[in-house]
C-alpha cells in the first residue's frame, strides 16, 4: 500500500478521532487520502469536519475495513443510502453516536465536497434539496479506481484519471483566477490581486497614477487582503532603511523614484484607511530612518468616495482620484498657490 501521509494525526485530530481504534483511524485517513487525490480540497476544514466527510464517504461506498476497497459498491450495484441511513452506518461502524436528527448535516456538511466533486452523486438530482427520499451513491466513473487503491498501479491510475478529468480543486482554482485582478508593475512583473473594488483601485494606482506622477518609480511593495506580502522588494527597501514587517501597518503600495529619491507611500481607500493626521503621524514614525524623501498619497476610485473622507485627510499629503487621473489634489497649504493660464484650466 502506498504511503498516505495521514491527514489526521498528532494534535490535528478531534477527541472523537482519538477515541477510535488505530485501524479505524487508518481507514479514515485512507478515505481522506483518496478524496484528496481525486481532487477534493481540504483548505479551511477542521479536523472534525474532515473526519465526518471521511465517515460519510465510507458509508456511501460500503467500506468499513481497509480490505473493503476491493469491493466498493457504486450506483450501478444498487448501492445508495439516505442521509439517516448514512448516520446509522457511521454509528454502527465508526464508534459514533450521531443523532438521527442531524441528517441535514450529512447533505450540507459531510457530503458537500464529495458531491460537488461528483465523486458521490444524489440518486434524485432534481429533487428538492431537503427531500428525505433522496439517496447518495458512488459515481460509477470512480468505482474502478477506488477498487485499485493499495495496488502498485494506484498512483499511475490516479494520474491518468486526473489528466482526463478536472477535479474540484482545479475547478475552484480556475474560478478563483477568473475573478482575480491582473496588475502589471512598471518593471513588467505581473501580479494577481484578489477581487474587489479596493484592488481595482490598487491596479489603477500602479497602471495610471505612477506613470503620470511617479517619475519612473519602481514598485517596491504591494499588499493584498488575501496575501499581505504579495510583492516586496526587500533589497531596495533595505537600501532605503525602510523597515518591513509582516506585522507592521504598511501602506497599500510603496513606490520609489530613484531620480528624485522620492518614496511614495500610497493608501488605496475604498471603505477605510485614508491618510488622516493620526495615520500620517504613524507613517512618519515608520519612515523615521528612511533615507528617501517621503510623499504621502491617498487614492480614491471616485469623487463620491473622496467626499466621505475629505475632512479626514491630513495636511502635507496628496489625493488622487482614479476617475480623474490627470489631476492631483494638494493638501499642502500655499506651496502650490499661483494662477494658471486660462487655457490650462480644466
Amino acid at each position: 500500500m502506498p504511503s498516505t501521509s495521514p491527514t489526521l494525526s498528532g494534535t490535528n485530530v478531534s477527541r472523537q478521532f482519538l477515541a477510535k481504534p488505530t485501524q479505524m483511524q487508518e481507514l479514515l485517513n485512507e478515505a481522506l487520502y483518496i478524496l484528496q487525490m481525486l481532487g477534493v480540497p481540504f483548505a479551511g476544514l477542521s479536523p472534525r469536519r474532515l473526519e465526518q466527510m471521511a465517515m460519510a464517504f465510507l458509508a456511501v461506498v460500503n467500506v468499513n475495513t481497509s480490505k473493503g476497497w476491493l469491493t466498493v459498491q457504486d450506483l450501478t450495484d444498487g448501492r445508495s443510502l439516505k442521509t439517516r441511513d448514512i448516520i446509522s452506518y457511521i454509528n454502527t461502524y465508526f464508534a459514533e453516536n450521531i443523532s438521527s436528527g442531524s441528517y441535514d448535516d450529512v447533505r450540507r456538511k459531510y457530503l458537500e465536497l464529495p458531491v460537488l466533486a461528483e465523486i458521490v452523486v444524489p440518486t434524485k438530482p432534481h429533487a428538492a434539496r431537503n427531500d428525505s427520499t433522496r439517496g447518495y451513491a458512488l459515481n460509477p466513473a470512480f468505482a474502478v479506481l477506488l477498487r485499485q487503491f493499495g495496488s502498485s498501479a494506484w498512483d499511475q491510475k490516479v494520474a491518468e484519471f486526473r489528466r482526463s478529468r478536472i477535479g474540484l480543486d482545479q475547478s475552484l482554482e480556475l474560478a478563483r483566477n477568473l475573478t482575480m485582478i491582473p496588475v502589471t508593475l512598471p518593471s513588467g512583473t505581473q501580479l494577481l490581486l484578489g477581487p474587489g473594488e479596493h484592488n481595482v483601485l490598487q491596479r489603477a494606482i500602479v497602471e495610471q497614477f505612477l506613470p503620470r506622477y511617479g517619475h519612473g518609480a519602481a514598485v517596491l511593495y504591494v499588499g493584498d487582503a488575501q496575501e499581505k506580502m504579495l510583492y516586496v522588494d526587500r533589497e531596495q527597501l533595505g537600501a532605503l532603511s525602510f523597515p518591513i514587517s509582516e506585522h507592521g501597518e504598511l501602506p497599500d503600495i510603496l513606490a520609489y523614484a530613484a531620480t528624485e529619491n522620492w518614496l511614495y507611500l500610497i493608501e488605496a481607500v475604498h471603505s477605510s484607511g485614508s491618510i488622516s493626521p493620526t495615520r500620517l503621524f504613524n507613517l512618519r514614525g515608520l519612515t523615521a530612518t528612511c533615507t528617501a524623501k517621503i510623499i504621502y498619497v491617498t487614492a480614491f476610485l471616485n469623487r463620491n468616495t473622496f467626499r466621505r473622507f475629505v475632512t479626514d485627510i491630513a495636511w502635507e499629503t496628496e489625493v488622487w482620484l482614479a476617475d480623474a487621473p490627470d489631476h492631483l489634489i494638494h493638501f499642502d497649504g500655499q506651496r502650490f498657490l499661483g494662477p494658471y493660464p486660462n487655457e490650462e484650466v480644466s
